[in-house]
């Protein structure tokens, strides 16, 4: 049975002499000690941190838990340059769980510490957590091993996660404003179909006569939400329920997936962004020295799009008949002509990692565009189309109003 770590605070002296602070989680005082020495300081006091009642770290399932790409993405570029600098696997991996910020990742790191130490390699520690390291990430680090590159290998996929994360923000940012501005428009019309709206049937109804078109539309639309608010929440309860079940079958992608990339606009953004991401990725496994077929499988699971993933389906078995690599891709129609042409200079000039490194720059560049276009875009017509309901739902409940004199008279 693992013995359970705990948290304690420490005060060193580094070799200048300078106090320095700090926390760390071991399973005793010996062991703190141990590492804090390994890493060249010299402990002046080591202090339990009692963690009951208040003081209690509090744990959320599926949030605090949460390993993102981003935090993998400093883990490969810390990791890198420590083993870059002349420190051993071992100590790197101990100095890192001990600084990772996300405590998901670092009780992680320990593990996989400890499976290098009991003669694991890196490669097989970090198989043994596929939720937390993409296959992307762990076919590259083996690539390293074989090849004596480990370091350099971990920078390329800091750099390759650096970019993606980049990328999500760009995407994530232009949809941000819409997304709230939509959802705020959504919860104001259902609160005033809801609250408002009956309160002025209710006094027209007072006042006797006919309600104008307008307002007869209103009055019916917040009727029918009155009776019909639970059975949505449930069907929208049931349907969150299914799209999640059901997102990541391939049969179900199959059919929603290529849709994707009909829908105006942002269709030109989704094979955008699977694009940059395909080609991004393939560059770097094969720059890892990744063997080609293996290379095609994991870029085209990886690239969020089954209609990339089928292209790179075919694309292997090309390859696996002993064909180029860019001729399978002209007959999908998501690969533009300029990507399957510069991947055929590439692989006729022998840099075909360098070719996907550039082709995978432009779209960044297309993908940045895009979004900044779509938020230029997006912006009027959100504050139109937010003017047109408030105006309509104000117009509609005024206009009895207009004759509320005649009613009374």
């Amino acid at each position: 049975m693992a013995t359970a770590t705990k948290k304690f605070d420490y005060v060193v002296r580094d070799a200048g002499g300078k106090v320095q602070k700090g926390s760390i989680e071991a399973t005793s005082e010996a062991v703190v000690s141990g590492r804090l020495r390994d890493m060249g300081l010299a402990p002046v006091s080591i202090t339990e941190v009692k963690t009951g009642g208040l003081q209690a770290e509090i744990k959320i399932p599926g949030l605090t838990d949460r390993i993102g790409l981003k935090d993998i993405s400093i883990m490969s570029r810390q990791l890198a340059t420590m083993i870059s600098a002349g420190l051993s696997l071992l100590r790197s991996l101990t100095i890192l769980s001990e600084q990772t910020e996300n405590q998901a990742l670092a009780r992680i790191l320990q593990t996989v510490r400890t499976d290098v130490e009991s003669g694991r390699s890196l490669s097989q520690a970090l198989a043994k957590h596929p939720k937390a390291f993409p296959p992307l990430m762990l076919n590259m680090v083996r690539a390293g091993e074989v090849g004596g590159f480990l370091d350099s290998v971990l920078e390329s996929i800091a750099t390759n996660f650096e970019s993606e994360v980049k990328l999500r923000s760009k995407v994530k940012s232009a949809m941000t404003y819409p997304v709230v501005v939509f959802i705020i428009a959504i919860l104001a019309v259902i609160g005033m179909l809801l609250f408002i709206v009956p309160v002025f049937q209710k006094m027209f109804e007072n006042l006797g006569g006919d309600l104008p078109f307008l307002t007869q539309i209103l009055v019916n639309m917040s009727t029918g939400l009155k009776v019909g608010i639970v059975p949505l929440l449930v069907l929208g309860v049931v349907g969150t329920y299914l799209w999640n079940t059901n997102k990541r079958k391939k049969g179900f992608r199959q059919k929603v997936e290529p849709v994707y990339l009909k829908i105006p606009v942002f269709g030109g953004l989704t094979q955008k962004v699977a694009l940059s991401r395909f080609t991004r990725n393939l560059g770097a496994m094969l720059r890892a020295g990744v063997p080609i077929l293996q290379s095609l499988e994991i870029v085209g699971e990886a690239s969020g799009n089954i209609v990339i993933e089928n292209a790179a389906s075919d694309v292997r078995e090309s390859v696996r008949s002993g064909n180029s690599l860019a001729r399978p891709l002209a007959q999908h129609s998501v690969f533009p002509p300029m990507v399957v042409q510069m991947m055929t200079v590439g692989e006729d000039t022998g840099a075909l990692d360098g070719m996907l490194d550039k082709i995978a720059d432009f779209y960044d560049q297309e993908v940045e565009a895009t979004t900044e276009a779509l938020t230029s875009l997006i912006e009027p017509i959100m504050i139109a189309v937010l003017g047109g309901i408030v105006g309509f739902m104000v117009i509609a409940l005024y206009m009895p109003i207009f004759s509320v004199f005649d009613l009374v008279t």
